[in-house]
Order: structure tokens, then sequence, then C-alpha cells
């Protein structure tokens, strides 16, 4: 890679974590403004539209969605692939009105993000209060039916980085919250976006990531002993569905991970920008407080990616 791809690389990432802090401080003004006409739960769907509109068209990438009538099929737990920091992106263009998700109480005090979540409705698990965190996700299933809401969780519990087409094991604290609430779980499947970000490589490119959102799986009829088998149906169906999506087109402006050279530079998925110019054209658990330490888990996992995340960045 010349260094002029690894100033492009940097400034993107730079300019990206700057418009994502815009749209969150819009979270913020928005979320105070919903809650007050008692609109709260439309709260995270405008602010992800905000990310999806407006990060997508200042980085250039753009969402396509296969099967979107299945996002308004609530309630419902959504379960997708974890890969990178666009995954915000990606829920930017998929989020249900309604939708939530949960996040690990901390951050409900870090600047504009988790004043945004605070606000609108996330929920959070407080690792310190086991008995708090239980009732926070027994008043979430009763929400999910009443209110015919949805909540999306990531069963890989922390991102993949992974620059090959392939899934974590997953962790079960989702599926056993499905049981549980007699929910239906949607599986989403996204496409490998390594070859649109990819810290390890300094790959920022331009592009479209393609979602493909499954038929619902009932879960109404299933015993808490099921929650293994359901854990490994949804995970075989979304491994065979990237496997088919493949990686996220991109317009080459920086490099591509090496695992994805071979693969696309011999397809039509890739358009270099240079030769464009050239040319001139995862236990069976069965309670609620159960289901909190197995998310609680996830989210601790995800903590060192996380921090990875924002030192790359920088």
């Amino acid at each position: 890679m010349g260094v002029w791809q690894k100033i492009l690389f940097y400034f993107k990432a730079t300019l990206a974590v700057t418009v994502l802090s815009a749209c969150a401080l819009y979270g913020v003004i928005a979320s105070v403004i919903l809650t007050c006409i008692g609109q709260q739960r439309l709260a995270q769907w405008t602010t992800a539209r905000s990310f999806y509109h407006v990060v997508g068209a200042v980085l250039g990438i753009d969402v396509r969605v296969i099967n979107a009538e299945n996002l308004e099929k609530l309630p419902a737990i959504f379960v997708s692939n974890h890969q990178s920091a666009l995954d915000i992106l990606m829920l930017g263009r998929t989020f249900p009105q309604g939708c939530t998700v949960t996040a690990k109480k901390s951050l409900k005090w870090v600047p504009f993000l988790g004043w945004f979540m605070a606000l609108s409705g996330t929920l959070f698990l407080d690792r310190g209060n086991r008995e708090k965190s239980v009732r926070t996700l027994n008043k979430a299933l009763r929400q999910l039916h009443s209110e015919k809401r949805g909540l999306w969780i990531f069963p890989e519990g922390t991102r993949s980085h992974s620059s090959k087409i392939c899934l974590l094991p997953f962790k079960k604290g989702a599926f056993h919250l499905a049981q549980q609430g007699k929910i239906p779980i949607i599986p989403v499947a996204v496409s490998n976006t390594s070859t649109l970000l990819s810290s390890k490589y300094k790959v920022f490119n331009r592009g479209v990531i393609t979602v493909k959102v499954l038929d619902p799986i009932p879960t109404a009829d299933l015993k808490p002993e099921d929650v293994g088998a359901l854990t490994n149906k949804v995970r075989d169906l979304l491994q065979k569905e990237i496997e088919q999506l493949g990686y996220s087109e991109a317009i080459v402006d920086t490099d591509l991970p090496p695992e994805a050279k071979s693969v696309l530079t011999s397809s039509s998925e890739v358009s270099d920008v240079s030769d464009a110019e050239q040319d001139d054209s995862t236990s069976s658990k069965d309670t609620v407080e159960e289901v909190v330490e197995t998310l609680e888990h996830e989210e601790e996992d995800g903590e060192q990616a996380e921090d990875r995340d924002v030192a790359e960045a920088e």
C-alpha cells in the first residue's frame, strides 16, 4: 500500500468519527423532543436513519436490503453477524421503528453517544446489580409483546473483524430470551464488509453492503432444552447466507484484504478507481437471570474489540 492510500485511510477514519459524533448529538436532541411528545420509541429509529443518510453519503457507502418487508414483522428479536464499525451504517438502514439494543451501563456516560442511548430507551444491563438487570429484561419482553417492538442482538458477542467469510461461535443469550418470551427470531445476514473497512489492512473504500433479512423463526413451541439446537440452526443458516452474499461490492480507493483480493479481482464485484480512470469508463439456561449473565458476558467480550477500534481509528 502506498503512502497516499494510508493517508486516505486515516483521513476517512477521522471523518467517520466526526460525522458519527454529530449524528449522536442529533440523537440526543431528537430523543429529548420525542420523549416530550410521547414518541421515545422512534428515537433510535430516527437517529439510525441519520447515520445511514449522512454517514453513508459522506463515506460513499450504500446499503442494499433484500426482503426488507421482514423487518416489519414485529415483535421479534433480530440477530445478525457482527463485523466492524460499519455495522452502525447497516443498522442505520435496517433498524425498524420501535426497535432497541442492549448495552453495558457504563456506556450511558459516554458523551453524545451514551447520552443518546440513555435518552432513547436503550436496555442498559448493570453488572453490579443482577436483580435490576433481570427486571430490565423482563420489562423488555413485556414491551416487545404489548407494543410490537424489536430487539437487536449480535450473538457473536464481539466484532469479528474478519476478512474471511465466516462467523464466530454464537452465544445463546438472544435465543434464551426469544424462547422465554415466545418471540420469533429474525436472522439478518450481512455481506463481508472487510472490502470496505479493515483497520488491520488500512482499507477504507466506497461501495455497497448487501443485507438479507430472513423469514422469522417461531419459538412459541420451544422448550428451554431446545435453545441449543435453535442457536445452531440459526448460525448454520446465517453462515450459508453470508457465503452466498460474499464480499461487499467495493470501489477501491485504498486497498483490499489479501483474502478478498484473489476472489474479487477475478469477479465483477470490484471496480478499481485507477483502472476506470485509465480506461475512461454458541449450554441450556432457562431463566431470565441466566440470560442476563449470558448477555453481560457478551458485552464484556466486546469491550476489548471496542477499545481496539478506538485505538486504530486514532
